[in-house]
């Protein structure tokens, strides 16, 4: 009788923060409902949202930070996330079959296993983490941790398990803000901007170029620097991912996210680190500048839930070729390209390849 009735107010709590989730006007507005719905459900004390990138899993604009004292700290969070050994790090959680989980149950009580704990969280009073990682199959929207303080119970089985069922649902939500939009502003882009970090992390120089950007981009984290202006969180996170890298702890190729700026185009930041004298580690290279239309494909695909197949035929409409040159080029028949476009166009709310190309691109990069 008590599982049922727990069953039954698990559901009633999970419809609650979705119907919340669907008034959001963007995803920083999302964040802020669900946290505040997840509050009423599970108290916690502080906690980060912040949107990702679906290909590298990155940090991106927005994220939200609750209650959780000086928001430079930040940095250091993200700065051990990706650079120290810990437990439960997002890029696990990503491939995890269960997309949360807390971080006493995961230490059987003991967080200062984890080096986020010892290093950060038990000097603001945190006694628990729970994250979760918002996701669609493999692909990362969003990040997320809850926090209690000194005194509470820690996370248990029915509030991670509760988190873990809005994952799948809350990013179908947050990848309907990636869809192309009519951007503000003028068109003209600087030159790619560039910065160099020190080997320690010391952001040293930038040019001109990546002060424009830098300026575009929308409010959230960031921390002073030597260089006279603040830097953005998600700026530092790419140069840190490029360290991670050098040092082998992830993959090759991942120092690489996607951010909006505030008038509505996209910009991609990638990061690789430099070697220096007799191959020691070098400064990192960050660099700044318009995504290319590679990367405006995949946020595309992503952002409606095409496949790569549908990916593929929609590049080719583009193009201007017909359902017979479609299947030429691809190798299938024309039967399958029409069965495919029908399909881009329920995804995509379209009924004629104009309008498909109107809304996946040209939508975008009109003046404003």
């Amino acid at each position: 009788m008590a599982d049922t009735r727990r069953r039954a107010e698990a559901l009633s709590g999970h419809a609650k923060v979705l119907s919340s989730a669907d008034r959001a006007a963007d995803t920083g507005e999302l964040f802020s409902r669900t946290s505040a719905e997840l509050r009423r459900l599970m108290p916690f004390d502080s906690a980060v949202w912040a949107a990702t990138d679906p290909e590298t899993g990155l940090v991106t604009a927005p994220m939200v930070v609750e209650n959780l004292g000086s928001r430079e700290r930040c940095a250091e969070y993200w700065e051990s996330e990706l650079l120290e050994e810990n437990v439960l790090p997002f890029r696990d959680l990503v491939r995890a079959k269960v997309p949360a989980a807390g971080l006493r149950a995961a230490t059987d009580g003991l967080p200062a296993r984890s080096a986020r704990f010892r290093r950060l969280l038990r000097s603001q009073g945190v006694d628990d983490e729970l994250r979760a990682v918002l996701r669609v199959g493999d692909r990362p929207w969003a990040v997320v941790s809850l926090f209690r303080g000194s005194g509470g119970a820690p996370f248990g089985p029915d509030e991670t398990a509760l988190l873990a069922g809005l994952s799948t649902p809350l990013a179908l939500r947050l990848r309907r803000f990636a869809r192309p939009s009519p951007p503000t502003g003028t068109t003209e882009a600087p030159a790619p901007g560039l910065v160099l970090f020190a080997p320690s992390g010391e952001p040293m120089s930038i040019n001109e170029e990546a002060r424009q950007y830098l300026a575009r981009l929308p409010q959230g984290p960031s921390i002073p620097s030597q260089l006279g202006l603040r830097l953005p969180v998600w700026v530092l996170t790419t140069a840190l991912q490029a360290r991670a890298i050098a040092q082998g702890r992830d993959r090759p190729g991942g120092a690489r996210m996607r951010i909006r700026t505030a008038d509505g185009r996209w910009l991609t930041c990638h990061a690789s680190c430099l070697s220096g004298p007799a191959g020691q580690p070098g400064p990192v290279a960050l660099v700044i500048e318009p995504a290319g239309a590679a990367d405006r494909a995949v946020l595309v695909a992503e952002a409606y839930g095409l496949t790569p197949r549908e990916l593929e035929i929609t590049q080719l409409i583009t193009r201007g070729l017909s359902t017979a040159g479609i299947a030429s080029a691809l190798f299938i028949s024309p039967h399958t390209v029409r069965d495919h476009v029908k399909a881009v166009f329920g995804k995509t709310e379209v009924s004629s390849r104009g309008e498909l190309v109107a809304r996946l691109f040209a939508e975008h990069y009109r003046p404003g």
